[in-house]
């Protein structure tokens, strides 16, 4: 098989993200960088493809040329699928576009800036059949995957509860006033849209709660502050959360918590036992059962469920981490698209990623929380 060829919008030089995902991409060798428009400038967009070892003819100076010029090209040739890492606000022009024109597409996340607008790829997509994989990444881990599995065979009993907590400190003063690109675009709702810590780590922590417990959010009741005087968005968040099924929830959000990373974290409770995992330590998932002692399960061991095993590339106590879990997304991607090209079923542990529907519901979550946070902690359907 030859390796898939992708084009990716955003990402040029000293940009973070589109680094992550060339590596993602490229690590289990199923797909190549082949086309780019890599930044918004022309010039330096055409300049980061030559840094990347794009073609000339295929380092675009914008996203409309890339595509155009990729449908100019016999289909034989063309790039398969387009991955989309730039700031919110070019995500939904980028994908509504690619799937018209028949483009898998891979787009990092929150999908878009509303409802109404995930709600349009949603359709088109289900119109277009193509692939469609949004890159909340920490379901990629072996042992998220290994907790989901938990749950839905029953081995924490009933569920009761779940907390999730996604806590960065980066933002704890004005550095979007400082010349940080990343801190700009975050902080202004032209660009990040109505939401801030919400809208950048809260939609991953409620498609991790999502992703594990299988349950999805039904009412939201959020505190919303913004807490750094002169910033135009959230930057602290609380949410209580009622989940399917009559499970109760929290949710805290926050990029003001001096001196933290990335310290995102989860707790699912049960009848017959609780789970505990953190992404920085994400070796290691806790479980504690009603009864009898703890264990600790950890990443790369036999007694792991297939698709935690499948998930894992080294053996045991060399630890993996954040690219190898985003990688496990592309390759969930990148298998449906085989799939998709040689007219066949996906196999039981193939195809595993967020889905563009994953994405659209984190769109109104995150709309339902700043409505709700705007309304004085009123409670809102989701």
């Amino acid at each position: 098989m030859r390796p898939l060829r992708y084009g990716m919008v955003g990402g040029g030089r000293n940009a973070f993200i589109g680094a992550v995902h060339r590596a993602a991409a490229a690590l289990d060798q199923q797909a190549v960088l082949t086309a780019g428009a890599l930044s918004s400038e022309p010039t330096r967009a055409r300049e980061s493809a030559r840094d990347l070892g794009i073609a000339d003819d295929r380092g675009y100076g914008s996203w409309q040329e890339m595509l155009d010029g990729e449908l100019a090209r016999p289909a034989d040739d063309r790039i398969d699928v387009v991955v989309i890492v730039t700031p919110n606000d070019v995500h939904y022009p980028v994908a509504k576009a690619a799937v018209e024109a028949g483009f898998h597409v891979v787009c990092d996340k929150p999908l878009v800036h509303t409802g109404a607008q995930a709600q349009e790829l949603v359709d088109l997509v289900a119109r277009t059949g193509v692939v469609f994989g949004v890159t909340y990444n920490y379901t990629g881990y072996p042992l998220v995957r290994h907790a989901r599995d938990m749950v839905a065979n029953g081995e924490l009993g009933e569920l009761r509860k779940v907390v999730v907590q996604y806590s960065q400190g980066w933002l704890a003063t004005l550095v979007e006033a400082t010349g940080n690109k990343q801190a700009e675009w975050r902080t202004d709702p032209a660009r990040s849209g109505i939401a801030g810590a919400m809208g950048d780590i809260g939609s991953h922590a409620e498609n991790l709660a999502a992703t594990i417990t299988g349950r999805h959010v039904t009412q939201v009741s959020a505190d919303i502050a913004t807490v750094v005087e002169g910033r135009l968005l959230d930057d602290d968040a609380a949410v209580l959360l009622r989940l399917d099924g009559g499970v109760r929830g929290l949710l805290v959000a926050s990029q003001i918590e001096t001196g933290t990373e990335n310290d995102l974290r989860i707790r699912v409770h049960g009848t017959e036992g609780s789970l505990h995992w953190r992404q920085e330590e994400p070796n290691l998932l806790v479980h504690t059962p009603a009864s009898g002692p703890g264990r600790n399960l950890r990443r790369g061991n036999d007694y792991l469920s297939p698709s935690a095993q499948k998930a894992t590339r080294i053996p045991p106590g060399h630890p993996e981490g954040y690219i190898e879990a985003f990688a496990n997304v592309y390759l969930g991607v990148f298998e449906a698209i085989r799939a998709k090209q040689a007219g066949r079923e996906l196999g039981p542990l193939e195809g595993q990623f967020p889905t563009v529907e994953d994405g659209a519901r984190g769109v109104r979550f995150i709309e339902r929380v700043i409505e709700s946070g705007a309304s004085n902690q009123k409670w809102i359907e989701v």
